[in-house]
């Protein structure tokens, strides 16, 4: 059985992104509780005033997890961390956004309070922290529950609810910092990371490999086969979009035939997991559907690539999902995919 880590913080609630956002506090605490019904996480809940049926007709109850995981500890990204992508101008607008009040960035799908800028920074350095804790060999693969989500972030621009892209910087605080030679991504959040394809698409140590509901059909718009990188980086960005209403058989197959290929031909040191529930069937802002079973089942060919091509070195970062119950189902079958 693989060693679990997790890395999380209650103290990302505070991140207050409006009483009707999507991207609400409470998809943290809906984690939480289902961690713990679980059996992966024993520490006392942070938030025991939080209420959620996690039942779904013709659904199984939680599976409890064979054993707990690790709670590590993490540090909040500094500027230095966060130049590895993103531009000074970028962490200064954030910065000045967030110390000004309430206010948005990216057109208004990106709401910002006092606190974000802080929050952002511990939500990308859990990221580093969870590559550190798991190149160091303290666990095998880790699971970070964070918010905001970081995939749509670019270099220059906070879109689609991020700020900081945390998984890119992730992908770079291994190769620079930890001296790997190839690191790879594979994102299977509904919507295409353009933000991780934007910090990464010149550099061919970095594979990113995202699979999405179809850019003409889902936000942002971006994610087609004929993006392939640029530059150097060209042949290290594929692309997989896919048709609405897509369930577990086809996401299966897109694994099968497309990702663990590229994977095997590619040979990561390290496997990234931009890991977005929000291509679920119940999730409200996309058209897919897939099933918390589906879930379990994605999680578990990567991982077993993982075993095969990088000694099983996993790190997970949380995306999307936004139907409460589901987003916390499917969290938990993919951290128990993860710990087998």
């Amino acid at each position: 059985m693989a060693k679990l880590g997790v890395i999380s913080d209650p103290a990302l609630v505070l991140h207050d992104t409006g009483p009707r956002h999507p991207e609400r506090p409470d998809r943290l605490r809906a984690i939480h509780r289902a961690f713990r019904l679980a059996g992966l996480l024993s520490s006392p809940d942070p938030f025991p005033q939080f209420a959620i049926d996690l039942t779904e007709a013709g659904s199984a109850e939680l599976a409890r997890a064979a054993c707990p995981a690790t709670e590590l500890p993490h540090r909040p990204a500094t500027d230095a961390d966060l130049l590895l992508c993103h531009t000074a101008a970028h962490i200064a607008r954030v910065a000045h956004t967030c110390s000004a009040g309430e206010g948005t960035l990216d057109a208004g799908d990106t709401p910002v309070s006092p606190r974000s800028d802080e929050l952002a920074r511990i939500a990308a350095g859990a990221a580093l922290s969870a590559v550190d804790a798991v190149l160091s060999g303290t666990v095998d693969r880790c699971f970070v529950a964070t918010r905001p989500p970081g995939h749509h972030a670019e270099p220059d621009r906070a879109m689609g609810f991020c700020l900081y892209s945390s998984i890119a910087l992730a992908a770079r605080h291994a190769l620079l910092r930890h001296n790997l030679a190839r690191v790879a991504i594979v994102d299977f959040d509904v919507h295409h990371g353009n933000g991780t394809q934007s910090c990464l698409e010149i550099d061919p140590a970095a594979l990113f490999i995202s699979i999405h509901q179809h850019p003409q059909t889902c936000y942002p718009g971006t994610g087609f086969e004929w993006e392939v990188g640029m530059g150097a980086g060209k042949g290290f960005t594929l692309n997989i979009p896919l048709p609405p209403t897509a369930g577990d058989a086809t996401y299966a197959k897109a694994l099968a035939e497309q990702v663990v290929p590229r994977l095997r031909e590619f040979k990561p040191q390290l496997l990234l997991l931009s890991t977005g529930f929000d291509a679920h069937h119940s999730d409200p802002l996309a058209d897919m559907e897939l099933s918390d079973d589906g879930f379990a089942d994605l999680t578990r060919t990567l991982v077993q690539a993982a075993n095969e091509l990088c000694g099983g070195k996993i790190v997970s970062l949380l995306e999307g999902g936004y139907h409460l119950p589901a987003l916390a189902r499917s969290a938990v079958r993919h951290a128990i995919e993860l710990q087998r």
